[in-house]
């Protein structure tokens, strides 16, 4: 029998990549109109039996790097997936975070952009990433394993920006994509329950340390694509 997991937000860009490269999981789509993640009940009705929730919804018409705004609705289903994965006993969640929770533009380093570092957001939708993260720290020490992907450009022709730099340097490939979700879902245990891990693939000029506890190891390269 296949492995069960939840996908919420499956309809957009990384849901839909995640749908196709996981075709060998029994994925549960989590999406508008059918099932709203702000109500808490109905969640708890739908994710038990899975063995893991992917949290990729989020209002982004609203809630994104250039607005200057956030939608308090994205803190609550966010919340609402860590709460209810407790209750019902999911023992691993991953959340989808972005690299604009740190300010990468104008990096000069040294080196690569750590996770380890304290982060100093871009944007106000940047700081709710960041918020998510320390929520997640929060319920990992309840018990709940937590994964966090700072997730760079994915986009659904899979092809890297051109301009500005930092994009393209920042471009996540969806061979990539799917291959670090599968190996945080094939762990056997998460180490401490948390780790924050940058989805960019392996691109010339890179911003992004992308090493992880895991293992996983980037195969693409905007400059070979």
């Amino acid at each position: 029998m296949k492995e069960r997991i939840a996908i919420t937000g499956s309809k957009g860009t990384i849901g839909s990549v995640l749908k196709e490269g996981l075709k060998d999981y029994q994925v549960t789509s989590i999406d508008l109109p059918e099932i709203d993640v702000r109500e808490y009940q109905r969640l708890l009705e739908v994710i038990p039996q899975h063995s893991a929730v992917i949290h990729l919804a989020w209002d982004t018409k609203t809630d994104n790097f250039k607005t200057e705004k956030i939608n308090p609705d994205n803190a609550t289903m966010f919340f609402n997936v860590y709460k209810a994965a407790i209750e019902v006993g999911v023992p691993r969640v991953i959340m989808a975070s972005s690299v604009h929770a740190d300010r990468f533009y104008g990096w000069r380093g040294p080196g690569y952009m750590s996770t380890e570092r304290t982060p100093v957001p871009d944007s106000p939708y940047g700081a709710h990433k960041v918020f998510m993260e320390a929520s997640g720290r929060y319920y990992a020490a309840k018990g709940l394993e937590v994964v966090c992907i700072r997730f760079g450009g994915v986009n659904p022709e899979n092809k890297p920006a051109v301009d500005p730099p930092e994009e393209r340097a920042a471009w996540f490939s969806h061979r990539d994509c799917v291959s670090l979700v599968r190996a945080i879902l094939e762990a056997q245990n998460i180490p401490n329950n948390f780790f924050i891990v940058y989805g960019v693939s392996n691109n010339k000029n890179r911003i992004h340390d992308i090493s992880n506890p895991l293992n996983w190891a980037s195969r693409d390269s905007a400059d070979n694509f």
